[in-house]
């Protein structure tokens, strides 16, 4: 399954758990907070000041 922009973190990990780790290298150290159950990728990646097309392509490897 390819991760888009667009999904929610709480769904990237229920489908890649492996995605955590890379998650927390890019610093996104509250993955288990309810907010990122309802956050999307891009979001996240906005508020953390993070890279979005390299993160994408982290997590599509």
């Amino acid at each position: 399954m390819t991760i888009t922009k667009d999904m929610l973190i709480g769904e990237i990990l229920r489908v890649k758990p492996e995605a955590a780790e890379i998650l927390l290298r890019f610093g996104m150290g509250c993955l288990g907070c309810p907010s990122s159950q309802m956050e999307s990728l891009e979001q996240a990646a906005m508020v953390h000041g993070i890279n979005l097309e390299e993160l994408l392509k982290e997590l599509n490897k």
